[in-house]
């Protein structure tokens, strides 16, 4: 999943096109065995209605000064039997998130943008290597991403270099995220991608290092009708080692049997985990939306006692919102955050991003499901 949001201005961008038809049943369904491919698979799959491509890191200036960047990219099918005859027909739209925590200046940045494929506007193509809207893009050469993104406030360059290889999450190739066939993902993540570039901020320039964690993800109509939103986190441990979980949250506040989670070792091997095998526990401790009124819990503890971790999950920075400018898109709230140990154990420090969707209202059916 980071499965980093649902449908955000999509049902509201469908409705003003006049094309948000019924039409999951002509696109794929995520199923067991499916075989990954790389480099193919870290571009697009037209034949699934939703993909995104999550770019998340935590970076410091030289000066100690701290930094946490996002920036996702969006596939939504519209119209999957629509004319290829006319670069201005409308089968997909693409839409992107950019945003910059400065955790340090204690200020949050950020903004989206909509764009149909058109002549070249949006796109992810395995040929040209390289997932774009507009001037925000990630293109593949060789061994690393290059990652570039400017709005009027802030500008990002970025080298990001793979530590590790992809890991595949869920069982037989796919994410379940509730009962039944066809309500999964197929989801894929670089875990640590080693992170240096420039952070253009306030009229100043910001040489930069730290890491980066990418998702990808791609599905079709993945989440179940009573399911209200999630809680996602990604964690990178000093000691080289990483952990995803979700937790995916009826609307009656109880917890998904099909939450679930990945490990991975410092040797890249990827270890499944179960609803039964971890615990997220909210501290209590809230951040309240001024503009959106949710009320987020920004601080969690959390446990996989298999593995012998205990650890804390707090942020510097709680005002990290990102709320659409159209109304009929959910908000959520995605941050940096910080790892600290619980425990004497090893390894239980470090950073990571958290993902709170559902708050301000259940999330739709369409679209993201981490």
């Amino acid at each position: 999943m980071r499965n980093r949001v649902l449908g955000l201005l999509v049902i509201a961008l469908c409705v003003l096109l006049g094309s948000a038809q019924e039409q999951g049943n002509e696109y794929a369904i995520a199923k067991p065995g499916y075989i990954y491919e790389f480099p193919r698979d870290y571009f697009d799959h037209p034949a699934f209605q939703t993909e995104w491509w999550y770019y998340t890191g935590n970076l410091r200036a030289r000066d100690g000064h701290r930094f946490g960047f996002e920036l996702t990219f969006f596939r939504q099918g519209v119209n999957r039997s629509a004319s290829a005859t006319s670069v201005w027909s409308v089968r997909d739209i693409y839409f992107a998130h950019l945003a910059l925590s400065d955790l340090d200046g204690g200020k949050f940045y950020h903004t989206e943008r909509i764009n149909r494929a058109g002549p070249a506007l949006a796109g992810a193509s395995l040929e040209q290597k390289r997932v774009w809207n507009g001037n925000w893009e990630v293109r593949w050469v060789q061994d690393q991403q290059l990652l570039g993104a400017v709005c009027p406030a802030f500008s990002l360059e970025f080298s990001m270099r793979p530590a590790k290889p992809p890991i595949i999450h869920g069982q037989s190739g796919v994410s379940q995220k509730a009962e039944g066939a066809g309500h999964a993902s197929h989801y894929v993540s670089l875990t640590r991608l080693t992170t240096s570039g420039t952070i253009h901020l306030g009229g100043e320039s910001f040489a930069v290092t730290g890491s980066s964690w990418m998702d990808h993800e791609f599905f079709t109509n993945s989440l179940s009708a009573d399911e209200a939103g999630w809680d996602w986190l990604s964690v990178q441990f000093e000691n080289q080692t990483e952990l995803m979980l979700y937790r995916l949250r009826h609307k009656d506040g109880s917890v998904d049997r099909f939450s679930s989670g990945t490990y991975v070792s410092q040797a890249g091997k990827a270890l499944h985990l179960a609803q039964r095998d971890f615990q997220m526990t909210a501290t209590g401790e809230t951040w309240r939306s001024p503009s959106t009124g949710a009320i987020y819990p920004v601080a969690w503890d959390v446990a996989v006692p298999s593995l012998g971790m205990k650890f804390r999950v707090r942020t510097p920075l709680k005002s990290q919102e990102i709320s659409g400018q159209a109304k009929e898109a959910p908000s959520y709230w995605e941050g940096a955050v910080e790892i600290g140990s619980a425990s004497s154990g090893e390894g239980n420090n470090g950073v990571g991003y958290l993902e709170l969707t559902g708050y301000d209202s259940p999330v739709p059916l369409t679209g993201r499901s981490r």
